[in-house]
């Protein structure tokens, strides 16, 4: 009678497949990520977490870092809050300094420890680099743009996913150039009044865009 409480939990991890399986093994080993870090993802201890067996993960995964790779970008994704400032220019720093901050954190540590361990493998470290390869982040600076163009900052011909990722990518190469823990405010700050909103502002119709101060879009673009 003892084993036959556990019974109903085994057979229901038997059950699980496709999307419901997949879910609790990136559960799984996002737990253990931040629990442990990259040195203790296993693909032993995400099984046992998971109620299921290697084999499972395998069919998925070639290994424990690609699905760390997986894992990471699913807890990267749960921590995609929006800022509204009310300005491209504010929206845009404030999600530099979020990142940056998380790349200070343990969450930076986890990505670092990724990077190191894909060290060999291109199309992972692709996947934790490329702004392409996260579509949920892509679609969040989507976002800001959008609210943007809808405000009348910047011109529909500036909502395009290179121009709307440009300031991740150029924060990303300073981490991945520099190695350092965090980039300064005032790099930050370039990046966006230098970089960021120049370009918005030259896909206008017109080129080179309407006037705008040095502290960015501020104003709806004119009739």
């Amino acid at each position: 009678m003892a084993g036959a409480g556990k019974e109903p939990r085994q057979a229901a991890a038997t059950r699980r497949r496709g999307a419901a399986l997949e879910e609790a093994i990136l559960r799984a080993a996002a737990e253990v990520l931040k629990e442990s870090g990259v040195p203790g993802l296993t693909m032993d201890e995400v099984a046992r977490r998971a109620g299921t067996n290697k084999n499972a993960l395998y069919r998925r995964w070639p290994n424990r870092v690609a699905l760390g790779v997986a894992a990471y970008r699913r807890l990267a994704a749960a921590e995609t809050v929006l800022p509204d400032t009310g300005s491209l220019r504010g929206d845009t720093l404030e999600m530099l300094r979020r990142a940056n901050s998380t790349w200070s954190s343990p969450y930076g540590e986890i990505l670092r420890g990724l990077i190191a361990a894909a060290g060999g493998t291109p199309e992972l470290l692709a996947r934790l680099r490329d702004p392409a390869a996260d579509g949920t982040h892509e679609a969040a600076w989507l976002t800001l743009l959008g609210r943007a163009v809808a405000r009348g900052e910047a011109a529909p011909e500036a909502l395009h996913p290179r121009v709307a990722y440009a300031p991740m990518a150029l924060l990303r190469n300073e981490y991945v150039t520099l190695g350092v823990p965090a980039v300064p405010e005032a790099v930050l700050t370039e990046i966006v009044d230098e970089v960021f909103l120049p370009l918005v502002r030259g896909r206008s119709p017109h080129g080179s865009g309407p006037h705008r101060s040095a502290s960015g879009l501020h104003g709806p673009l004119p009739p």
